[in-house]
């Protein structure tokens, strides 16, 4: 039997890669994708093959992220809960997609994944397979070990002398990408407990920036940012640069309790510095350019797509569909957003756009005023007509609303 397996070099995969060799006698084949969590690959490949595997592959996903699966949500405006930019699940069908593309190519019998039985990424990669490679069969074995417990996979990994990079004393489940950082487990369970300052990864501590304020800009073409501070810069660096000024400020920190696909609520500590300054500008943005029907129906369906996102259905055709609709939306959300930056906080100072929809001599109520005010009058008499007509029956029949 051959099983391609997917492959962090974390905990859960790094006992994995042991574990379906044991149980299945088969050769395994680990898949790693870069999606910009800052691992050294040589060294993930190296460890992987030293754990057992037969072959390693390790691919550089960044650029297919953010231009195919980033920039499409961003111009979704695509916050879950209206908070989580949705890093980890946005990673989540980019690399179900290599990991049965990799499995075709070897041959391979079966894909493994190292998600649990109560998280949704289980329902990410075995949707997503299930879309693109139906024939495959789906190994989850953190949904069949008797290693329920991190402190059980830890004693695990120690007894047979595999190499993981976490420790019972700090057991921490972190998932990092280019688009954000999600942190889990240990004290953060409770709800009451804040987040220890060394479970933070891509922010510096709100409390202790020393840096003034300062102000970028961001411009967009089309609703994808393309420069900053008048600099073109292509899509990966843009985010990084990003992610580091923004950080140093401490800006991207998020705690919640979301509700999960499978039914139960969970505490998340996220960091996203760049995807939460993006976002927000691009809303701003958004605000200038498209006119108001347009407007008030895209924050509905913003909800819907990243509602799609984070039940791993970016490969069913909803999602396609609303992201035509999205991209048509998008043609003139093109300009530039000024955002002043301080520590821990950010805030829109300036927009603009050849496309704007502003135009000063209807919003002034200064000198060059252009608006008509004769015709409010007609306006609010056949605005207010039906209500006219219905405050006249109340009256008639004795119920009216203000006594």
């Amino acid at each position: 039997m051959k099983i391609v397996c997917a492959y962090s070099g974390g905990l859960d995969t790094s006992v994995m890669v042991h574990w379906l060799k044991e149980r299945y006698d088969a050769e395994i084949i680990t898949y790693t994708g870069d999606l910009g969590q800052g691992d050294d690959l040589d060294a993930i490949r190296a460890k992987a093959l030293r754990t057992g595997a037969v072959r390693a592959v390790v691919d550089d996903l960044r650029e297919r992220f953010v231009d195919e699966f980033i920039f499409p949500a961003l111009k979704a405006n695509a916050l879950y809960e209206g908070t989580y930019p949705l890093h980890t699940a946005l990673g989540r069908p980019l690399l179900a997609a290599r990991l049965c593309e990799v499995a075709v190519e070897f041959g391979a019998d079966a894909i493994a994944h190292g998600c649990t039985g109560k998280g949704n990424d289980q329902v990410r990669f075995e949707v997503a397979a299930q879309c693109l490679a139906p024939h495959l069969g789906v190994i989850a074995p953190l949904r069949e070990w008797d290693l329920t417990t991190r402190e059980l996979e830890i004693e695990y990994a120690v007894e047979r002398g595999i190499e993981i990079p976490v420790t019972l004393e700090k057991p921490y489940s972190i998932d990092e990408n280019i688009w954000g950082c999600a942190i889990e487990c240990g004290e953060m369970e409770d709800l009451w407990a804040e987040p220890p300052e060394d479970a933070w990864r891509m922010t510096k501590d709100p409390r202790t920036v020393k840096l003034p304020s300062r102000e970028i800009i961001i411009g967009f073409e089309q609703g994808i940012p393309v420069s900053l501070d008048g600099e073109m810069l292509p899509p990966v660096l843009l985010l990084e640069k990003l992610n580091q000024i923004a950080g140093d400020y401490g800006i991207g920190r998020m705690d919640m309790v979301e509700n999960r696909v499978v039914g139960l609520k969970s505490r998340e500590v996220y960091e996203g510095p760049a995807a939460v300054i993006l976002v927000a500008a691009h809303v701003e943005l958004e605000r200038v350019v498209l006119d108001r029907p347009t407007s008030t129906y895209k924050r509905r369906i913003a909800d819907d797509f990243a509602n799609l996102i984070y039940d791993g259905l970016w490969f069913g055709p909803l999602r396609h569909a609303l992201q035509a609709f999205v991209d048509e939306t998008q043609k003139h959300v093109t300009g530039e957003v000024r955002i002043r930056l301080s520590a821990g906080r950010y805030i829109v100072t300036g927009r603009r756009s050849p496309y704007s929809l502003y135009d000063d001599g209807l919003a002034t109520y200064s000198h060059g005023d252009t608006f008509d005010r004769e015709a409010a009058a007609g306006f609010l008499k056949l605005y207010g007509l039906s209500y006219r007509t219905w405050g006249g029956l109340q009256r008639k029949v004795g119920e009216h609303p203000s006594e």
